[in-house]
């Protein structure tokens, strides 16, 4: 045993929504870089549809962290239970619950708990869990409620698709192009400028400024996680344009016996109150998800395409 004490924190919100949503909002891990700020990329290792096993990568208090989670799902008493199985330090352990409950009128109570300790208990330490602890925690409620308290019409602020290049040429100088994202200013017309570190392998942070077809120009922010094994790379907007919420994606590359298909993939929540100011006076929801399908494919498109012609001509020099 070691002599370390156990810190507990909690945090709560009352949320206008029947407790089902809440409960289906938190159980579905996979899709919170979508939902929750700080999440980047939350892939499901193992699951029973009961116990699932998590591989978690957020921010906090400014770093990319990664752990591993073991979650259990009770749907009955709507609450789920989870608990680090390899926390990066100075986390040595952390464990919670999500609890919801049923309230008068209508409403849910939402609680979200945290007990965990500290490697050595240095007070800087500590301070430094319960800051990021309490920044995720407060960030990851007062995103959930505004998405579950839109639950009737959430569909039509969600939109995901997908566009794709076929190449004549192996997978692996695709996924080169697409991971040296740094050279992407001199390479992509449509991208003008880009900061890049990479302080982990695999972990890229990033802003860039990209021109749309109209001649504006958009400045993100975003942390991409890469597999290069798998031919992946998931990536979260932390900054976002002014009409998303939210947007998260993956490129992907797959090679068979005759080439190579590449995948450029996107999820975005719409920000409804930016719909007119963006689009004009009398915009809707349907012409934001016209407009935004449009344009992230576009740009995309075109950076599958570059890819294609680099890893072909790649291929012919060889």
């Amino acid at each position: 045993m070691t002599g370390e004490r156990v810190h507990r924190t909690s945090h709560s919100t009352e949320v206008d929504a029947p407790a089902g949503i809440v409960y289906g909002l938190i159980a579905d891990a996979v899709r919170w870089p979508l939902f929750f700020p700080p999440d980047v990329h939350v892939e499901r290792l193992e699951t029973d549809g009961t116990n699932e096993r998590l591989r978690m990568w957020a921010t906090a208090d400014g770093q990319v962290r990664s752990w591993y989670t073991r979650r259990v799902q009770d749907p009955a008493t709507r609450r789920v239970e989870f608990r680090q199985s390899h926390p990066q330090a100075p986390v040595q352990t952390m464990h919670g619950t999500w609890a919801i409950e049923e309230a008068p009128g209508g409403i849910t109570l939402l609680t979200l708990l945290h007990d965990f300790t500290v490697h050595g208990d240095r007070p800087q330490d500590v301070e430094w869990v319960e800051r990021a602890v309490d920044t995720n925690s407060r960030a990851e409620l007062g995103s959930l409620k505004r998405l579950a308290e839109r639950w009737r019409y959430l569909d039509t602020l969600v939109l995901s698709f997908e566009d794709s290049v076929r190449v004549d040429a192996p997978a692996e100088p695709v996924y080169d192009f697409l991971y040296r994202v740094g050279d992407w200013p001199r390479l992509i017309p449509h991208v003008s400028r880009l900061e890049l570190t990479e302080d982990a392998p695999g972990v890229q942070v990033m802003a860039m400024d990209t021109l749309t077809a109209d001649g504006a120009c958009h400045t993100t922010e975003s942390v991409r996680i890469c597999f290069p094994h798998a031919g992946r790379i998931v990536h979260k907007q932390t900054v976002t344009p002014a009409l998303m919420e939210a947007h998260t994606g993956e490129w992907s590359v797959v090679s068979d016996g005759s080439g190579t298909t590449a995948v450029a993939q996107h999820s975005v929540v719409l920000r409804e109150d930016a719909v007119e100011r963006v689009l004009g006076p009398g915009a809707d929801l349907a012409q934001a998800r016209r407009y935004v399908r449009e344009a992230l494919g576009r740009n995309s498109t075109a950076t599958l395409q570059l890819a294609r012609e680099h890893a072909e001509s790649t291929v012919r020099a060889a």
